[in-house]
């Protein structure tokens, strides 16, 4: 019988060949910005691998098994580096592929990837592929669109047109999750959008919640968003939309060497932090932060994103 994990100790990273803002990804992620017209394609790839690289060596010196895929010129593939998107491992050595709205981002998906992954010594039983959702306009964008309860089976899904409600259904049908489906906003210039991906404004950790509960805006989702976390055992660390705009609802739980509970985030999340928030989590895990200012900045995404875990069972 498989035993379900909330965490991991290994994940699988895509180090970026050509990182740079993503016009396609842009229409519906209001987090990317172009703020420096001066800075070339080129500076703008080398600090974001300079960054990945800072993040890769951080985890690595507590212990976090880190499997690092090279991206290649294959492809016009600038948002390679956040594979939760496209990909999940679980321990039932499923391996999920998602649909994606931007086009290029559907080249992500990579057999290679996946054949490193093995290789690594994990297996992979079965291939449950969502992506012909594409063909018909549905996208279900991995662990970004569905935050995963892995121990009590909950799928946390705010809707959006990158986070398809049918789909995830057919998700947790697959998996055996049970969805929990609200609609989460930020304000845009007076407007309230949809936000993009769950992962944005919530983290789901062991014994603990991170999320931005203000950006949910009807009472009775907002309630049941916050029954299901109470009765699971979680304590909610509620976060604010200025918090969100600093990625401090990105974040991800993880395992140290030792199995001690980390949990990994940017830079920009943690000086955002309050002393309280910070004090909290403290209880729970130890907080791990690391420079993604330009993979923010151009890419939209933070941490959590650029980090797929794996739970696949080990081939040794």
């Amino acid at each position: 019988m498989t035993v379900n994990k909330q965490s991991t100790n290994t994940i699988m990273m895509i180090r970026p060949f050509a990182f740079n803002y993503n016009v396609q990804t842009a229409v519906n992620n209001h987090y990317q910005k172009v703020v420096e017209p001066n800075n070339s394609s080129d500076q703008i790839n080398l600090k974001a691998q300079s960054e990945f690289d800072n993040l890769v060596l951080k985890l690595r010196s507590i212990g976090v098994n880190v499997i690092v895929f090279q991206d290649d010129n294959k492809f016009d593939t600038p948002d390679s580096l956040f594979p939760n998107n496209w990909v999940s491992f679980h321990s039932n050595g499923d391996l999920a592929l998602y649909p994606m709205y931007a086009e290029n981002r559907r080249q992500e998906r990579r057999e290679d990837v996946m054949e490193f992954v093995e290789k690594n010594n994990h297996l992979i039983n079965n291939v449950i592929d969502y992506s012909s959702g594409e063909e018909a306009g549905l996208f279900l964008e991995g662990t970004g669109s569905v935050v995963l309860d892995r121990v009590n089976r909950k799928a946390y899904c705010a809707v959006s047109e990158r986070s398809n409600e049918d789909l995830l259904i057919e998700f947790c049908e697959d998996f055996e999750y049970t969805p929990v489906i609200f609609n989460a906003y930020q304000s845009i210039k007076d407007k309230r959008e949809l936000i993009y991906h769950t992962n944005v404004m919530m983290c789901v950790a062991d014994d603990f919640a991170v999320i931005c509960l203000d950006c949910i805006d009807d009472k009775k989702e907002k309630k049941n968003v916050i029954s299901h976390l109470l009765t699971d055992g979680k304590e909610i660390i509620e976060i604010s939309e200025n918090q969100v705009n600093s990625f401090a609802g990105n974040m991800l739980q993880l395992l140290d060497r030792n199995n001690n509970p980390l949990l990994v985030m940017s830079e920009s999340a943690y000086n955002v932090l309050t002393n309280q928030q910070k004090n909290t989590i403290n209880k729970y895990a130890k907080i791990v932060f690391s420079s993604l200012s330009t993979i923010e900045t151009y890419g939209g995404g933070s941490a959590r994103c650029m980090m797929a875990e794996v739970f696949l069972p080990k081939t040794k």
